[in-house]
C-alpha cells in the first residue's frame, strides 16, 4: 500500500504537468504558426489595382476568352453564306490538315495557305465583312465565351483599366467580339483594303507569336502604359513572348508547353475547362493561317457530316 500511495500523488502530479505542458505547447505552436504565416505568406496585394491608368490587360482570344478558334466560327458563318466553292474547301482543308499534322510553320507553305485564305475575301467590301461578323458572333460565338475569363476582363474594366483582345483572327471580327464584350478594343490581323474593298493581301504578317508582343509593345507606347504594371492572358505557348512582356502574365486553359513554362516561372494559372475538355490541350487554333483559313477545314467537315 505504501508503494501504491507513493505512486498515486506522482501520477496525479505528472498528469497536471502534462496538461500544462500540452496547453503551453499548443499556444506556442499557434503563435509560431501565425508569425510564420505573416513572414512567409504575406497577403497578396489587390490586383488589378483600382485607378491605375498606366496599367492595362491584353487577352488572347482563341481558347482563352472563347472556346475554340474565332477563325473556325467565322469560317462556318462564311460557308453558310456561300463564300466558298467546293474546290476552295478541299484546298483549304488540305492546307490546314498539313499545318496541324506537321506541327511546324514552313514559311513557303504558310504563305500559300495565307494567299488561299485571303482569296476568299478579295473583292468583298470591308463593311460587308463587318456586318457579317456581327451576325456570326450571335450565331456561333456568344455562347462560347468563357465566363471565368470574362470575369477577369471585367475586373480590369471595373478597376478603370483598358482591356484589349490580341489575336491572329481578322481585326474586323476581333473588333466585333471586343465591342460585344464591352472591352476597349482589339488587335488583330489586318487585311489590306483599297477604297473599302479587300485586295487579297495582308498588311505585314498575321498577328501571331512574336508579332503579338510587338503589337502590344507598340500600343503600350502609344497609350503611355507601363508594361510592368500590365497583365496578359493566353492559353498558348505561342504567346509566351507577349506574356513575358508584361509584369502580370496569366496562363488560361494552358496547353502543355505553356503550363510547363508557367509553372517553372511561377506564373498564375487558371483553367476553366472540366473533365475531358481539360485534357485536350495542345490542339492548334489555326493561328498564323491568315484571315479565314482556320475555319475552312472545320467547315468542310461539318458539311460532310450533314450529308
Amino acid at each position: 500500500m505504501a508503494a501504491l500511495g507513493w505512486l498515486t500523488p506522482r501520477r496525479r502530479s505528472a498528469t497536471a504537468r502534462s496538461v500544462l505542458a500540452g496547453e503551453a505547447s499548443a499556444e506556442a505552436a499557434r503563435k509560431s504558426s501565425q508569425a510564420d504565416a505573416s513572414v512567409s505568406a504575406p497577403e497578396e496585394p489587390d490586383f488589378p489595382v483600382p485607378g491605375d491608368d498606366k496599367a492595362a490587360a491584353f487577352f488572347d482570344l482563341d481558347n482563352t476568352v472563347m472556346q475554340g478558334a474565332a477563325l473556325f466560327h467565322f469560317g462556318r458563318g462564311l460557308y453558310k453564306r456561300k463564300f466558298f466553292e467546293t474546290r476552295d474547301l478541299a484546298r483549304f482543308a488540305w492546307q490546314q490538315a498539313w499545318f496541324r499534322l506537321a506541327g511546324v510553320e514552313d514559311p513557303e507553305h504558310m504563305q500559300e495557305a495565307r494567299d488561299s485564305a485571303l482569296s476568299i475575301v478579295k473583292g468583298h467590301r470591308v463593311a460587308e465583312l463587318q456586318s457579317i461578323g456581327e451576325e456570326i458572333y450571335d450565331e456561333y460565338m456568344a455562347e462560347r465565351i468563357w465566363p471565368g475569363t470574362r470575369a477577369l476582363a471585367q475586373a480590369h474594366l471595373d478597376a478603370g483599366q483598358r482591356v484589349w483582345l490580341v489575336t491572329a483572327a481578322p481585326v474586323e471580327i476581333a473588333t466585333v467580339i471586343a465591342r460585344r464584350l464591352g472591352l476597349t478594343g482589339a488587335l488583330g490581323t489586318v487585311a489590306e483594303s483599297v477604297n473599302g474593298i479587300y485586295t487579297g493581301k495582308l498588311v505585314g504578317e498575321p498577328l501571331h507569336g512574336p508579332a503579338k508582343a510587338e503589337a502590344v509593345r507598340a500600343l503600350a507606347h502609344a497609350e503611355r502604359l507601363d508594361l510592368d504594371r500590365c497583365a496578359a492572358y493566353s492559353d498558348s505557348h505561342n504567346d509566351i513572348p507577349m506574356l513575358e512582356l508584361v509584369g502580370h502574365p496569366y496562363a488560361i486553359n494552358p496547353d502543355t508547353k505553356l503550363r510547363k513554362h508557367a509553372r517553372a516561372r511561377d506564373w498564375r494559372l487558371r483553367d476553366y475547362r472540366t473533365g475531358r475538355k481539360a485534357a485536350k490541350v495542345g490542339i492548334p487554333a489555326a493561328a498564323g493561317v491568315g484571315a479565314v483559313a482556320g475555319g475552312t477545314a472545320a467547315a468542310i467537315a461539318i458539311s460532310r457530316r450533314r450529308r
